[in-house]
């Protein structure tokens, strides 16, 4: 299949970071292979993308949430969780039946409720909503 997200992806680093992207920022086909054979987990193209692109930036992987490095990446009450707050009371994931979907609809629980609501974006949509929220609230945080 082509790839349909990886230069929205890449594309953060310069928009961000004030960088260019490097291969250095992303996982190779190979070494998200061998994580997730680890994981034991499918995962949408989307989400392969988005580790191809970005799986060893921790400025993303770590941008107030954090992304599950993916042989971390596991299926709990039928939902592939992917994403996790700082203090741990929300998870975000995609329903495990919908993992060939190129880019699945996000879910989050309430760690306490254990309770899913939709997000009613894509991945894709969600984690551009997300980045540009995390990083205007930096740049506020920097100008104040």
């Amino acid at each position: 299949m082509a790839d349909m997200f990886l230069e929205k992806f890449r594309s953060l680093v310069p928009k961000y970071l004030d960088d260019a992207w490097n291969e250095a920022d992303g996982l190779s086909r190979e070494e998200l292979a061998e994580a997730l054979e680890e994981s034991r987990v499918q995962i949408p193209l989307v989400l392969e993308e988005f580790y191809r692109s970005l799986g060893n930036c921790d400025d993303f992987m770590e941008a107030y949430h954090y992304f599950f490095d993916p042989e971390e990446l596991e299926v709990e009450d039928g939902y592939l969780l992917f994403l996790e707050d700082e203090e741990e009371k929300f998870v975000w994931g995609f329903k495990a039946s919908q993992t060939d979907v190129p880019d699945p609809i996000v879910y989050r629980r309430n760690n306490s409720r254990g309770s899913w609501t939709s997000e009613e974006g894509t991945f894709s949509e969600f984690t551009l909503d997300m980045f540009s929220w995390v990083f205007e609230e930096l740049s506020a945080e920097l100008e104040n």
